[in-house]
């Protein structure tokens, strides 16, 4: 919790004249009951009227400042923890930012939604409740016993009861609140990940009729969020009683035994109503606190869930002294590459060398789970390679620049993401600045323009998020005309030609190959007519490359390459 305290250093102004403003409200709060019994000790019971209006006045401004005071406060306060919330929600997500894969992995992006939502707005909400009731809760009741002994030693003695057993039963009844806040988050980010998993899976679920299984899924969790809730706030609510009857008591003890003194001629009314006013004002102070004590262990359980995606450093980070980029034309090269996904026993791809050339396409192909999308992945560097190096230019890319290393790079994935907005917004994803006719030439090689311009407002049409108002492949054609619209240095196509039939396929990678001439391109396939036109085509088996050449040449030499030919293609075809 301490180490987010950092955060509110750009609001330490807010945060001074906060402090300033509660400390003048909590003396006006102590000073009133002061003056109260003034007016009945001096004024009520002698008749001077003109003493009690002029008392009065200063109570009444008195009152007002204080008021004003509480205000100012509290806008100061709210301004400097809505700051803290949006810093905090800052440092978050550019941290998320730079994380690889494996961190992704190791949270899970349904946690990382929560942490940055609902666990900020806790902390934030403790922090405004720091910076008003942890500050004015401590004065008031300090101030207050001092006031109160100031007033009557002889009735100050109450206290020594009083608090200790106020602050017993706050500890009985939340002392489990650490454990069952942590809990609730763990149950909040469960639910997160259950109702996630449905909105995405909607078209699955639904087309396998498990409907009712997803609903079961969410009231098990849900329920079970709810339960622990329920019991948090069960113990919350017998705080309020309890504190409440203990106030009771305090104030029938002091008004029984100020009336033996006031019988007694040892202690006039005003003194015992002062008194009164300020037992009361030292018990709702420790009630604050208590109250306090109910958001404290929720805002450090999140602290603490926050604080834990900030100390995980991403693996993958830039050089201290990036390469800048070569001159050369070398392309892209594999250099006996191992790669071993975080804790797999076993390598997913080894010995793996090749090297892809401008000007040329170059097609991985194999069946399921033979790594080539694995090979893929280790280019934009979303894992690193475990042994062996890649280059491109002759230059290791774990020497250069993450955004230099991207910048370079256009790559389709598989499973097709657009954004919300509108087409020509989703194609200039990979270039912002890209010019509208270039927008259209990029529509016109993906073979897109056709469907684009069949949309209601063409180019400027509004695509859901995820492209649910899409088709797959539609979705796909979206993709790849948003990395030719990068005009990248290396092409990088990751099975993204599997939803267009085979007439569009065949258009488009004809269309593509004006766009190449001083560009490398490796696409992963596992449709043979896709990668048959290719310079070269490696086949991959088991997480290694098993044979490379032309189609041809892998007809006469590869078993597995015209095994997988044989499995897609009629003989006429094959001929």
């Amino acid at each position: 919790m301490l180490k987010l305290f950092t955060f509110l250093r750009p609001y330490r102004t807010f945060v001074i004249l906060g402090l300033i403003l509660t400390f003048l409200q909590t003396l006006s709060t102590l000073y009133l009951p002061n003056l109260m019994s003034d007016i009945v000790d001096n004024g009520v019971i002698t008749g001077h009227v003109h003493y009690i209006l002029r008392i009065g006045v200063v109570m009444l401004l008195v009152s007002v400042v204080g008021s004003i005071c509480s205000v100012a406060a509290s806008l100061y306060s709210s301004q400097a923890a809505a700051g803290f919330g949006k810093l905090v929600r800052e440092k978050l997500f550019s941290h998320v930012e730079q994380y690889s894969l494996n961190e992704f992995d190791q949270i899970g992006t349904s946690s990382l939604i929560v942490r940055t939502t609902n666990d900020v707005m806790q902390v934030q909400q403790l922090m405004n409740m720091m910076l008003r009731i942890m500050i004015l809760a401590p004065l008031t009741s300090i101030g207050g016993i001092i006031m109160a002994m100031y007033t009557d030693i002889h009735l100050a003695w109450i206290f020594l009861f009083l608090i200790p057993i106020l602050a017993l039963a706050v500890w009985a009844i939340l002392g489990r609140g650490l454990r069952l806040f942590r809990l609730i988050q763990i149950k909040l980010d469960r639910l997160n990940r259950v109702l996630r998993e449905y909105l995405t899976g909607t078209r699955v679920i639904r087309s396998f009729d498990r409907t009712d299984y997803e609903l079961q899924r969410f009231d098990e969790s849900n329920v079970d969020l709810t339960n622990t809730s329920i019991v948090v706030f069960q113990r919350m609510a017998a705080l309020g009683p309890v504190a409440t009857g203990i106030v009771n008591l305090a104030t029938l003890a002091v008004v029984w035994y100020g009336a033996f003194a006031i019988n007694g001629g040892t202690l006039e009314i005003g003194k015992l109503m002062a008194f009164i006013q300020y037992v009361m004002q030292i018990m709702f102070s420790v009630m604050m606190v208590a109250m306090m004590s109910f958001m404290i262990p929720r805002g450090q359980a999140s602290a603490s869930r926050i604080n834990q995606v900030l100390d995980l450093a991403p693996d993958i980070h830039d050089p201290e002294a990036p390469t800048p980029p070569s001159s050369s034309d070398a392309g892209l090269e594999f250099r006996n590459v191992n790669f071993t996904y975080p804790g797999a026993e076993e390598s997913v791809i080894s010995n793996i060398s090749f090297h892809v050339r401008r000007g040329q396409v170059t097609a991985i192909i194999g069946g399921t789970g033979a790594g080539k999308s694995t090979v893929l992945s280790l280019i934009p560097r979303f894992y690193d390679v475990s042994e062996g190096q890649i280059l491109i230019d002759g230059v290791d890319i774990r020497q250069m620049d993450q955004k230099t290393l991207r910048q370079k790079i256009g790559y389709v994935p598989g499973r097709a993401v657009l954004f919300s907005g509108t087409v020509a917004d989703n194609i200039r994803v990979g270039r912002p600045g890209a010019s509208m006719e270039e927008v259209r030439h990029a529509a016109d090689v993906a073979q897109a323009t056709e469907f684009i311009l069949d949309l209601k407002d063409g180019f400027d049409a509004f695509i859901a998020q995820g492209g649910s108002n899409l088709s797959g492949g539609q979705k796909q054609r979206l993709s790849i005309a948003r990395a030719i619209a990068r005009k990248p240095e290396f092409y990088l196509f990751d099975d993204s030609f599997s939803a267009l039939d085979y007439k569009t396929d065949a258009n488009l990678r004809q269309a593509l190959r004006p766009e190449i001439t001083e560009a490398a391109v490796l696409i992963v396939a596992q449709r043979v007519s896709t990668v048959i036109d290719a310079d070269l085509i490696l086949v991959m088996d088991e997480g290694r490359i098993v044979a490379s050449g032309t189609h041809r040449q892998l007809l006469e030499t590869s078993d597995v390459y015209r095994e997988i030919v044989v499995s897609q293609l009629s003989e006429d075809e094959i001929a």
